[in-house]
């Protein structure tokens, strides 16, 4: 069965619906961009870069936001000062644990670049470990390969699985990767939507489930081999959060936080050595570079935020999910394999639990 989004598999995840690109990117302004390291000599590469960019003029733009660490084995610069200003003020960067310095340094320059020498911000760069399919040491992501995520940078549908900084990554002992989706909610202030990008890392096979249901145990590693001999100590996963529903940094890290609701349905219960970092803006206020002497900032009420906490968990999840229907079966160093869910024993194991899904699922 080839490679599919979720919903292509006829499978509805919570009660909300997604925007009209179940992506992070229908949130109006986010753009995200690619760039995707595959080779064999020098070195055995199977790395990348992603770029996500809140506004395309993020660095004199800057968007409010909030950090949370679930698990904080892992690393994603820039958040002291977010935690402390609530200001994003950088595109934010995903890639593989030892080039967050290369990514960092690039992000500095293009900002500069971009905007006359004169931009100011403290890079935002997470990072997930892909060293068991990618020689890490090799050092193999170069300058222009971020810069290339950061310029190939739109709006529209994304690439999912193994691209960008998930191409070597694995999550619930499948392949895993870049996964991302939405939903759009209404309240009393209007309609609006949240959507969520992961970089998927993370997990153990007997804990995954797919809408509830134990997909991790139901195809084991006797018939599906896991990568590894034994679990390795941990693994991360990197989640995005963007909305255009009007936040202050208070709740943009309250919006964060319910990262972990979406993380624990597929079955994250944030290992000791897991990475489980996650960042959430808000793309409806406004605050420049150089502010005047006012600003005029708008905000919901936090008695309104429990749809948005909802369909942000919502998000979360389909968006994992996706990584893993959605990456193909990789052969990294050493001949090591990580092998793709396979999506017939996933629409079997569905229609099991599920007697009411939809024919063919």
């Amino acid at each position: 069965m080839a490679r599919a989004r979720l919903r292509e598999l006829g499978i509805s995840i919570g009660r909300f619906s997604p925007g009209p690109l179940n992506a992070v990117t229908d949130v109006p302004g986010v753009l995200v961009g690619h760039s995707t390291v595959i080779h064999d000599a020098p070195s055995v590469a199977r790395t990348g870069v992603t770029a996500i960019l809140p506004r395309a003029d993020i660095h004199a733009d800057y968007a409010f936001a909030g950090f949370h660490s679930f698990n904080g084995f892992g690393e994603m610069t820039g958040v002291h000062w977010i935690t402390e200003s609530g200001l994003l003020t950088s595109p934010i960067l995903l890639t593989n644990t030892n080039q967050v310095g290369l990514a960092s340094q690039v992000l500095v320059e293009y900002g500069a670049r971009m905007h006359g020498g004169a931009a100011f911000g403290l890079p935002i760069v997470g990072e997930t470990y892909d060293g068991w399919l990618s020689e890490i040491d090799s050092f193999p992501l170069q300058k222009e390969h971020v810069l290339s995520a950061l310029e190939s940078a739109a709006a529209g549908p994304l690439a999912e699985g193994n691209v960008g900084g998930g191409t070597g990554m694995i999550c619930y002992d499948f392949k895993g990767g870049i996964g991302t989706a939405s939903r759009r909610f209404t309240i009393e202030a209007g309609t609006f939507v949240v959507g969520a990008l992961v970089q998927a890392n993370h997990g153990e096979r007997p804990t995954l489930r797919f809408d509830g249901v134990p997909v991790g145990r139901e195809i084991g590693p006797d018939s599906v081999p896991a990568p590894w001999p034994s679990p390795p100590f941990g693994g991360s996963i990197l989640i995005i959060m963007a909305t255009d529903a009007p936040l202050l940094p208070v709740q943009c890290r309250r919006l964060a936080q319910r990262a972990g609701v979406g993380l624990a349905r597929t079955g994250g219960v944030g290992n000791n050595g897991s990475g489980d970092l996650f960042l959430a803006f808000s793309t409806a206020n406004h605050y420049p570079a150089k502010p005047g002497p006012r600003l005029d900032i708008a905000m919901l009420p936090h008695t309104h935020l429990d749809a948005l906490f909802e369909a942000g968990a919502e998000a979360v999840e389909e968006a994992i999910l996706n990584a893993l229907t959605a990456a193909e079966t990789m052969v990294g160093r050493k001949g090591r394999r990580a092998e793709a869910i396979p999506l017939d024993r996933l629409a079997q194991v569905l229609a099991r639990y599920r007697p009411s899904a939809p024919p063919g699922v």
